[in-house]
């Protein structure tokens, strides 16, 4: 099985972004399954364009986004993507939508086409604790999800595609009071974990 699995550059004056770290330390290969790997800006139209140009070129079957959910505990499965960017702050190019259409012809959700039950039993039988989150917000990681579903649907029936978000590595908690975090070696696991399941 060929699996695509991007990561985000940093963004909103982090100097490192976990999901890029991890994608950095995923091999090739895991349990027969081949994996790419691709860094995405953080921008609504350049993470977009990115993410067509890779799915295009390298025709996965599973495509899986990672990002950063700084103040989260845990790892967490999105169970849906909603049509809609309103960003709080201004993505890394700059721009700011407030209330727009990701696709004005697009459903108003996809869900995440990830077996994200089958994952959490296998990740709670390694003693790892993961959860669903109904929210994938309205920035940048939501317009992904949403357009790497939309393309599976349009374009590449099976494909299976989801995003996965991940809390802060322990180096960026600094200044941040108690925020929670994760080591980025646990991280890995988890993702390798999940990678080699499907």
């Amino acid at each position: 099985m060929k699996i695509l699995v991007t990561g985000f550059e940093a963004f909103n004056g982090e100097t490192i972004n976990p999901s890029e770290e991890i994608i950095k330390r995923l091999k090739k290969s895991y349990a027969g399954n081949t994996v790419d790997t691709v860094k995405l800006p953080v921008e609504f139209k350049g993470a977009k364009e990115r993410l067509e140009e890779a799915i295009h070129m390298r025709k996965p079957e599973v495509v899986i986004s990672l990002g950063e959910a700084g103040g989260r505990e845990c790892i967490t499965f999105e169970r849906v993507a909603i049509n809609v960017n309103d960003a709080r702050i201004p993505d890394n190019s700059g721009y700011q939508p407030v209330d727009a259409s990701i696709c004005e012809e697009g459903p108003a959700a996809y869900f995440s086409t990830l077996p994200i039950r089958e994952l959490m039993k296998h990740l709670e039988d390694k003693r790892t604790v993961t959860r669903i989150s109904n929210t994938a917000g309205t920035y940048v990681c939501n317009h992904v999800m949403y357009t790497a579903l939309r393309l599976a649907e349009q374009e590449y029936k099976g494909m299976k595609a989801g995003f996965i978000h991940v809390p802060y590595m322990k180096e960026q908690t600094e200044g941040k009071g108690q925020a929670p975090s994760m080591e980025l070696e646990d991280m890995v696991k988890v993702i390798e974990d999940i990678v080699e399941f499907l």
